[in-house]
């Protein structure tokens, strides 16, 4: 999977880039069809909270997309890959019931004898 980090008003340190790489590298462990991965993390001081992470991850025919915001910006990154771990482990469950919904091959066959 390839990681995009981006940064709107704030300097990207090697360690909070080190930190949102192995973030959202883990979620490649729950869903390994994910293509690419895009991470926008945004400083507003006008805002409260104050620190915006926005990650859009691409997968083979989906979409994964959540937004955190926190006072701490490694809070707001483990929030958002919370909301996607989720959004993932969702996505399984409904591709897992419509497989078993509507069988198919020698299954099928077997049950309508």
């Amino acid at each position: 999977m390839q990681i995009t980090i981006t940064g709107q008003h704030l300097d990207l340190t090697e360690a909070l880039k080190n930190h949102a790489e192995e973030k959202i590298g883990k979620l490649d462990r729950h869903f390994d069809q994910v293509i690419d991965a895009r991470v926008v993390l945004k400083h507003a001081p006008h805002e409260n909270p104050e620190n915006t992470a926005d990650v859009t991850m691409y997968a083979a025919g989906h979409v994964f997309h959540a937004v955190s915001q926190h006072a701490d910006m490694y809070r707001a990154l483990d929030l958002v890959t919370e909301k996607l771990e989720s959004q993932i482990d969702s996505y399984k469950e409904k591709r897992q019931d419509r497989r078993n919904d509507n069988p198919s091959g020698l299954a099928a066959i077997a049950e309508m004898e």
